[in-house]
């Protein structure tokens, strides 16, 4: 009998909306340009719902096209992890309206509210419980709807951000294999710099709060900008020791998708060579906890990635929040 069990991810899946909202449309709508926000994010367009379509709806094309990938009833999945600061409501969770969604009327729900780091918390969270022994199929899912949240007469923060939704089945899988390491963490004092303060018990809605516009994002970009760099290197090192590997172990960096200038800033701390770092921010933008599921989904099913490559998912995210994982594909 195994002493310990490897989790890896057996199954993969996307939603992208249909709509694109390109840089120049946004020019027309806020003081910008294409030429501005492409040089200071490497953003060229994003993709945005429509006013019908909410988080849940997202997360369930993207975790159905996961069950079929990794050749999962929903019946069969054990517990759903919904990572979202967009959720359809405050209750009852996303994770809940998705299992109802997709029938997997065994599995226990919930959701988790750690911004761009959530698909990661989620996958170390799923991971455990099947380490633990507890389950042995768990759905996570990263999902966002930010451009309904979003300030449009704001350039600094509605030009950033788009829609989507990432999601990943773990099971056990061959020794070896899998995640083989993470690294969690968070800074409290520094939540401030990046917000939507009004909406919940400290701040209920009110004409008040509307009219002063805090139901949007709220972003210190430069602050954000330097922790994010900083926080990126920090806690992959400390994935990759954990793990006992060296930077050089490291075949693909899959970063979140926050801001061309913060990837290659950290790509390049890590000794990663751009080559090895995957990158999609220019067709989507900052979507949040989704960025990291999508980009290794599209990694995966456009070839990029191979069974035995060792792979370094990291992400910074609101709160201040952060996360990595070393994960050797085994797909």
């Amino acid at each position: 009998m195994k002493s310990t069990i490897s989790v890896g991810i057996t199954g993969m899946g996307s939603s992208i909306p249909d709509k694109v909202v390109t840089n120049d449309d946004l020019s027309k709508i806020v003081d910008t340009s294409d030429e501005w926000i492409r040089t200071r994010s490497g953003i060229r367009e994003r993709r945005i719902v429509d006013e019908n379509t909410a988080t849940s709806d997202l997360c369930t094309e993207a975790a159905k096209k996961a069950l079929i990938d990794a050749n999962v009833n929903a019946k069969d999945i054990d517990l759903i992890i919904v990572a979202t600061v967009t959720a359809d409501m405050a209750f009852p969770s996303t994770a809940c309206i998705v299992q109802k969604n997709i029938e997997a009327t065994n599995a226990a729900a919930f959701d988790m509210s750690v911004g761009c780091s959530g698909f990661l918390y989620g996958v170390a969270t799923g991971a455990n419980f099947i380490k633990a022994g507890v389950y042995k199929k768990v759905l996570v899912i990263g999902a966002e709807v930010l451009s309904k949240i979003l300030d449009w007469e704001d350039r600094s923060t509605c030009v950033l951000f788009g829609d989507g939704a990432g999601a990943c089945i773990l099971e056990e899988c061959n020794d070896g294999y899998g995640i083989l390491s993470y690294d969690l963490g968070a800074d409290g004092k520094s939540g401030h710099l990046l917000t939507q303060p009004a909406g919940g018990s400290r701040m209920p809605a009110s004409h008040k709060t509307i009219d002063e516009r805090l139901h949007y994002v709220h972003m210190e970009g430069k602050e954000v900008f330097k922790s994010a760099v900083r926080v990126m290197e920090s806690t992959s090192l400390q994935a990759l020791k954990k793990a006992n590997m060296e930077l050089e172990d490291i075949d693909f960096l899959i970063p979140h998708q926050a801001n061309e200038r913060i990837i290659k800033s950290a790509a390049k701390r890590l000794k990663i060579s751009d080559d090895r770092v995957y990158m999609n921010l220019d067709k989507y933008g900052n979507m949040s906890s989704a960025s990291i599921p999508i980009a290794l989904d599209e990694a995966y099913r456009n070839g990029l990635i191979k069974k035995g490559d060792i792979l370094l998912l990291v992400a910074f995210g609101a709160g201040f929040t952060w996360a990595s994982v070393i994960l050797k594909w085994e797909k």
